[in-house]
């Protein structure tokens, strides 16, 4: 180990060392003026350095609070670092802040969008019965029933998916629903996108 490691790990002073060969002397806890080989220049405290992958974990900035910029440096991007001091503990946990109302929203959107993209993949049809659906979609209000499309909650659209196969509803609505299936069958075809 150098001397100048050494020192970086003990807090007896502040000193310039390089990072290529002395990757394992990052001590949590330790506060370093970083220089980096991409020219950046910071201040950050080692929250922890994971050797297997040469990866550092750094807090940047010297004031605590409930947010946290947190960086992942490979050591080998290290060109340069000073030794400013010896912090408390990056991860003492009565001082750490999760704002579980955020983190709580956050996960009932993300439950919501899955519920919902998952709500629009039909279950045992073709791959042509789900385009026609996502086609159906983009211009009018549909859901699955099983294996039927359900149009603006009174229309239906059976297997094989073609304008004969609709029923239910007004006939006006009916008809509007054959009408756009028809288009959005032939823009399928189109495209290569049906049989």
């Amino acid at each position: 180990m150098s001397s100048s490691n050494q020192m970086a790990m003990d807090g007896n002073t502040t000193t310039t060392a390089t990072a290529n060969n002395h990757t394992e002397d990052f001590a949590v806890g330790c506060l370093l003026s970083i220089k980096t080989t991409l020219g950046d220049e910071f201040e950050a405290q080692v929250i922890t350095f994971d050797r297997h992958s040469n990866i550092l974990v750094l807090q940047e900035g010297s004031k605590p609070g409930p947010r946290r910029n947190i960086r992942l440096l490979k050591a080998n991007y290290v060109k340069e670092f000073s030794f400013l001091g010896q912090s408390e503990d990056p991860l003492d946990i009565k001082k750490c802040y999760l704002d579980l109302n955020s983190l709580q929203a956050r996960e009932e959107s993300a439950i919501r969008q899955a519920e919902t993209e998952a709500e629009r993949r039909g279950v045992g049809v073709t791959s042509e019965a789900q385009n026609i659906f996502d086609a159906l979609s983009k211009t009018l209000p549909v859901r699955w029933d099983k294996t039927v499309i359900v149009v603006m909650n009174e229309v239906r659209v059976s297997s094989p998916y073609l304008p004969e196969s609709v029923s239910g509803g007004t006939p006006a609505a009916n008809d509007r629903v054959k009408k756009v299936l028809e288009l959005e069958r032939k823009r399928l075809h189109a495209r290569g996108g049906g049989q």
